[in-house]
């Protein structure tokens, strides 16, 4: 039997995890709130923690952590920014996450931004369930014909390229690492990150954050961008710098935004703060802009993808639990 204390746990992931466990020998303890050095003392007992992309397991919560027992950090996503990796491995702390889940999840969630964002989908349903009929301030532009940009052509990128070229788009791509087999095959364009910047009408962002990346889209790169193109991010809201974002958008030279991801979505997204101030200003200022679309970081929420989530983490845990290996692809330390 394998205690897993599952930190920032919301419906759905007791909804996965615990069927995607029945033939393994894990106690599952759900807790709602965030893992932090603070908070690891409620997870006592546990030989195992399973997180999320906004708990902070920085050198004092793992050492913690490393105290009381637990064997394995199991992160239910793939990005593991939010992870001291050298700390853990210095600690024998074993860090696994998913390395592959549905990637047309994210894809998908990417492509219905735009198509939302360019056609003002959200502000007609607004106004039409306000019995306001008039279509002004609601043009858009076709796709078709169009240039995208691709930064990052891994599965998720891959996929987006794809189904832009499907609406009729020219798509370019940048890589450090490019797929020439890929593009040959799909017709898209590698090119260097300023030359994309130049000549595309949408940018889409399909990057892990890390030292390298941190503000990939500052107001050197946005100056570069085409007026009145559109940017989509659904990987990580550190790759854009906030504050140089909203100069842009204020300035008239950006043409939308849609965002999944927010730099300080922390003790944000995924709460209910309805009845609340938000605090953070600059978040506030992106909602007044009518061309700014933000979802809460629920690209990833379908129900494939959740499945495929609950069935790395859960043979993660019952590998520890047996002494086996921890599923391919899925070890950080």
């Amino acid at each position: 039997m394998i205690t897993t204390a599952v930190f920032d746990t919301k419906p759905y992931d007791r909804d996965h995890l615990q069927p995607a466990a029945v033939s393994g020998n894990i106690e599952w303890r759900f807790l709602e709130f965030r893992l932090t050095h603070d908070t690891v003392p409620t997870a006592k007992g546990a030989q195992a923690v399973c997180v999320f992309v906004n708990d902070q397991l920085d050198r004092a919560c793992l050492a913690a952590l490393a105290d009381q027992g637990v064997k394995l950090v199991a992160l239910r996503c793939t990005g593991f920014n939010n992870v001291d990796l050298v700390a853990a491995k210095e600690l024998k702390l074993a860090v696994t996450r998913v390395p592959v889940y549905s990637p047309y999840a994210v894809a998908e969630h990417a492509v219905a931004l735009l198509l939302t964002l360019n056609r003002k989908v959200h502000r007609a349903f607004n106004r039409v369930r306000e019995l306001n009929f008039a279509l002004n301030g609601l043009v858009g532009f076709d796709l078709h014909g169009k240039t995208a940009g691709i930064v990052g052509t891994g599965k998720i990128g891959r996929i987006v390229a794809q189904i832009l070229r499907g609406f009729g788009m020219k798509v370019l791509a940048s890589d450090p690492f490019p797929n020439a087999e890929w593009a040959g095959q799909h017709g898209v364009e590698y090119v260097t990150p300023a030359a994309l910047a130049g000549r595309s009408d949408v940018v889409s962002l399909h990057l892990p954050l890390t030292p390298e990346t941190k503000y990939l889209i500052r107001r050197e790169t946005l100056d570069l961008m085409k007026p009145g193109a559109i940017l989509i991010n659904v990987s990580r809201g550190a790759l854009i710098d906030t504050t140089a974002l909203i100069e842009a958008l204020k300035s008239g030279h950006l043409g939308g935004v849609a965002l999944d991801v927010y730099e300080e979505e922390e003790g944000i997204f995924f709460e209910d703060l309805s009845g609340q101030v938000l605090q953070d200003d600059e978040l506030a200022r992106l909602l007044t802009f009518p061309n700014v679309l933000i979802t809460a970081h629920q690209a990833f929420l379908t129900r494939e993808a959740l499945a495929d989530i609950a069935r790395t983490t859960v043979a993660n845990l019952v590998a520890l639990d047996g002494g086996r290996p921890f599923v391919e692809g899925s070890v950080l330390t």
